[in-house]
């Protein structure tokens, strides 16, 4: 690209260097002629021949003069012009009509070339000959040489500059695109702790940034799946553990009486209810993975869902002697979503907020709030550390590891809730203070969802 622009632009100052000098030199040899023609056509005698012949010595032009009938008469010493022979036919017309003649002529013994110019005698309408005044293009020819050969040194010196200017930037802008392939490369094959070195702040310093951020969020998602699969394995096994040991003692009838039987019983129930969860759990997080997670939508009465996940965690709430109280302020709220779904998100909700209170309360609320509707599950517990909050719905995050040892869980609730939530056109956040409790809000978009029974219907 840089020859095309260089090479127009080359030409064109060659043709302008060249146009300049020839127009010069054409002006003088036009004034020339014209001078010697405006002295012979105003003195016609023959005397006045030598005198135009000695002046023309005197200059640096060389001229020769023809008579009315086209005859060289006048030569100062223009070696292919020969006294006595006659111009072409064509130049004699044009010259009798008051014409001028401009031609370039070449010197077939030493090649060199000549810009001629006649300017036609007359006097009185009367033509007498024409006087030619010629010029050497020798100066003309060198000159342009030496142009033309400056402009191609300087040419090739912009163009080999340029090439290593492009070098430089290139190697500039490739090593760290290729240092970022590289190491690109190396998170591919799981070497996470692979960090792309640079520290500029444009476009090149953002992607390199990029990689960074991608490789410490894989080395997050990978230590939390690996911690997950432990933590799976060890929460499938307890349940498991457990039907196997009590169904055993059930079996062989090693219980003393009914009420270690039915006790038993209620061990077996609890655990299997455990287990189906978890599955249920791994098996939502599958098609939601899949994007094949199915909504039933409907009209449905928020307080009615929320009171129904409320009567299902109230075992588990009296067991540690908590109350879970629901507060609904203003009119009925209604909501166009999957009940079902719904219900699963509060429970899980409930479940976690029972969990991490000792002593207090958990109190829900529901209400509308402009074109929202607001339902907010806050409790007393212990709370989440302000910085893990940006991470608790990632997927197999867990909030302090020991801790969530001793609380158990898997670490896709609040994950599969947090998808739940937007898949019906909902937004769930979280604030907390440790040692003092947890607030999850959740919004739905009213009027969304009134569009949305429109369009269904």
């Amino acid at each position: 690209m840089f020859l095309i622009v260089l090479l127009p632009v080359g030409f064109v100052i060659e043709r302008i260097f060249s146009g300049f000098y020839l127009n010069e030199v054409r002006n003088q040899i036009e004034q020339t002629s014209s001078h010697y023609a405006q002295m012979l056509s105003n003195m016609t005698t023959p005397d006045v021949l030598p005198m135009i012949e000695m002046m023309a010595g005197i200059t640096k032009y060389k001229l020769y003069i023809v008579d009315d009938h086209g005859v060289i008469i006048v030569n100062t010493g223009i070696t292919n012009v020969i006294k006595g022979k006659t111009v072409p036919t064509k130049e004699i017309s044009a010259l009798t009509q008051g014409e001028t003649i401009e031609k370039v002529s070449l010197d077939s013994n030493t090649g060199e070339r000549y810009l001629v110019y006649g300017t036609p005698i007359l006097n009185r309408q009367s033509f007498y000959g024409g006087v030619y005044v010629i010029a050497s293009l020798e100066g003309i020819d060198q000159s342009l040489q030496k142009v033309r050969t400056m402009l191609l040194l300087a040419g090739f010196g912009t163009f080999f500059l340029a090439l290593g200017f492009t070098y430089v930037i290139s190697k500039k802008l490739s090593d760290p695109l290729i240092q970022m392939e590289r190491a690109a490369r190396r998170i591919a094959k799981g070497d996470l702790g692979t960090r792309v070195l640079l520290t500029t702040k444009d476009e090149i310093g953002s992607l390199a940034n990029a990689i960074n951020d991608l490789a410490c969020d894989l080395k997050r998602y990978r230590d939390m799946q690996r911690e997950f699969f432990v933590n799976i394995s060890h929460e499938l096994r307890t349940p498991i553990t457990y039907l196997e040991g009590y169904s055993k003692v059930l079996k062989e009838k090693l219980y003393q009486s009914p009420d270690e039987e039915e006790k038993y019983l209620d061990i077996i129930r609890e655990e299997a209810g455990r287990l189906s969860r978890m599955i249920g759990e791994l098996f939502d997080l599958s098609k939601m993975d899949e994007g094949k997670i199915s909504l039933i939508q409907e009209w449905i009465d928020m307080t009615e869902v929320l009171e129904g996940a409320i009567e299902t965690t109230s075992i588990q709430a009296k067991e540690k002697g908590l109350n879970v109280h629901l507060q609904v302020f203003g009119e009925a709220v209604l909501a166009y979503c999957d009940g079902n779904r719904l219900t699963q998100v509060f429970i899980n909700l409930l479940d976690n907020a029972i969990r991490y209170t000792e002593t207090g309360t958990v109190t829900v609320d529901l209400w509308y709030e402009k074109e929202e509707i607001k339902i907010t599950i806050k409790d007393t517990g212990i709370g989440i550390p302000t910085a893990e909050l940006p991470y608790i719905f990632d997927r197999f995050y867990r909030v302090e590891k020991s801790r969530s040892r001793q609380y158990g869980g898997t670490g896709l609730g609040l994950s599969i809730v947090k998808n739940l939530v937007e898949l019906q056109g909902g937004k769930i956040g979280v604030t907390s203070i440790v040692g003092k409790g947890t607030c999850f809000e959740i919004t739905f978009p009213r009027t969304a969802v009134e569009n949305t029974e429109e369009e269904n219907e």
